[in-house]
This record gives C-alpha cells, sequence and structure tokens, in this order.
C-alpha cells in the first residue's frame, strides 16, 4: 500500500465520513470489483467513483 491510501482513509474517517463512502473509496482505490448490485447504495457508488479517480471530491456531501 502506499501512504496516500492510507492518509486519506484516516483523513475520511476523522472527517466521520459515511462509512458507505469510505469504504467505496477503498474499493474504487484497489480496482476491486464493485459490491453486488443490491447493496450498492448512493454513498458506496460515489466513494467508488472517487477512489478510481484518486480525489474525494464528493466526499463533504457524506460527512454525517
Amino acid at each position: 500500500m502506499n501512504q496516500t491510501y492510507y492518509d486519506t482513509v484516516t483523513k475520511l474517517e476523522n472527517m466521520q465520513t459515511d462509512r458507505d463512502y469510505v469504504l467505496g473509496w477503498m474499493g474504487g482505490y484497489l480496482q476491486n470489483p464493485m459490491r453486488e448490485e443490491q447493496r450498492v447504495t448512493e454513498a458506496y457508488q460515489a466513494g467508488y467513483t472517487d477512489g478510481g479517480n484518486g480525489n474525494t471530491d464528493s466526499a463533504q456531501k457524506w460527512v454525517k
């Protein structure tokens, strides 16, 4: 793993970002397959997209 991954996940958790967003971000960043369709939430999808792009552009929307 690289430091960017750990730093970003820590930042997202400290911001109290929705857990589905964080899990989606991790999966997208690591290029894992997306969850099965019935378990994909809007937060997960946003995180997966941001993670795949290597950014956290929509994270603020998912802060609790």
